[in-house]
């Protein structure tokens, strides 16, 4: 997606109807930013994982297209689930960004890379290889369920989910 995009406090404003039938939500500010992009916005792919990131560095070494990773981790505060490995690998395949309802490590090497990232809080660490987990799948973050192909949209005021691309 293109750098510039829409505010989420515009696109709330001009979607008021869309609030009110929960086709465009606001996911609560539990999230903490890292990386360099203080906005972000593309359509979800979406990942269920559980303390096990092999299945989010398999798809993050898929182009990204401009993309949003929503990694639903369990809301898991015991290890992290995309580190500056991961961070990079984003950036280098286009990647938009990444939302991740669990934790990230690398806090620095993250903050070098052109993209965003949201989670909910650091721990040093890693997370098991095994494989396990749902790519595609409707996932729950913060109470709020995402569907691959619903548009997220980021920046320094929130995270919006929406059923649809808004009109900017």
């Amino acid at each position: 997606m293109s750098t510039t995009f829409p505010a989420t406090t515009d696109l709330c404003d001009a979607h008021e109807s869309r609030l009110a039938d929960g086709s465009l939500r606001v996911l609560p500010p539990l999230f903490q930013r890292f990386g360099k992009r203080a906005g972000f916005y593309g359509p979800a792919v979406t990942l269920k994982v559980f303390e096990d990131n092999a299945l989010v560095r398999s798809t993050l070494e898929t182009p990204g297209a401009g993309q949003v990773l929503v990694i639903d981790g369990g809301a898991s505060l015991r290890c992290a689930l995309v580190g500056g490995q991961l961070g990079v690998l984003a950036e280098k395949n286009a990647w938009a960004g990444i939302v991740v309802n669990g934790c990230i490590r690398d806090s620095v090497e993250i903050d070098a890379c052109d993209i965003g990232v949201r989670a909910l809080a650091l721990s040093p660490r890693r997370a098991a290889k095994k494989g396990v987990g749902e790519r595609n799948v409707p996932v729950t973050i913060a109470e709020s369920i995402v569907e691959p192909g619903n548009w997220i949209y980021v920046d320094a005021d929130g995270i919006l989910v929406s059923r649809v691309e808004l009109a900017q």
